[in-house]
Formats: C-alpha cells, structure tokens, sequence
C-alpha cells in the first residue's frame, strides 16, 4: 500500500518554473513506477511523465518533453516534477500516481489528491 501527497503547485506566470513534489509513504515505495498526470477543467486527465524504478528510464508526453524532468528520490520517497517554460496551457490539477508504468491513467492503483498549478499569460 503506498500514499501519496503532492505539494509545490501554485501560481506562475508564463514562462517561469515550479517545482512539484510527491510524499510517499509505505515500504515498498522503491519498488513502484511513479508517474504525474494532470487534468484541467473540463478535460480528461492527461499522461505527463512516468520514471521506471527499474533502471530509471522515463517517458514524457510531447507537451512535457524539453520542459519537464520527472526525478526520484528512494531515500526520501519523493518523486519531483521540474517544470520550466510554462505556459497557460499547462494550467491544471497535477497528480502523483503509482504503480504502473504507462501513459494509461486506469493502471495506475495509487493517487494522491492533486495540487494546483495556475500559469498566467
């Protein structure tokens, strides 16, 4: 069983950085693919990037890709989302998940309750 809790989201203009991170919590955390999402009103929730536990790889979704870096720390149990060169766009509630490893948001057992990233124009 793992929980999660985001935290870093906030209020941005275009062009600037936040950083978010993800608390896990159980002992088997090092074990689990972690992976954000985000969903912004009125759409579905959307892949934004996954780390793989095994060997570290990671995916991105072509929005994230050259902007976003996805990391973790075992040690600490914290999975972070570095976001640069933001854009309105991005404007969503972001999601910590685990447990899968995929762009599939209906894999992945593990959420945490989201946290709020503004980009203003």
């Amino acid at each position: 069983q793992v929980q999660l809790v985001e935290s870093g989201g906030g209020l941005v203009q275009a062009g600037g950085s936040l950083r978010l991170s993800c608390a896990a919590s159980g002992r088997t955390f090092s074990t689990y693919n972690m992976a954000w999402f985000r969903q912004a009103p009125g759409k579905e929730r959307e892949f934004v990037a996954t780390f793989n536990w095994i060997g570290g790889s990671t995916i991105y979704s072509d929005s994230a890709k050259g902007r976003f870096t996805i990391s973790r720390d075992n040690a600490e149990n914290t999975v972070t989302l570095q976001m640069d060169s933001l854009r309105p766009e991005d404007t969503a509630i972001y999601y910590c998940a685990a447990g899968a490893w995929g762009r599939d948001p209906t894999e992945y057992a593990y959420w945490g309750q989201g946290t709020q990233v503004t980009v203003s124009s």
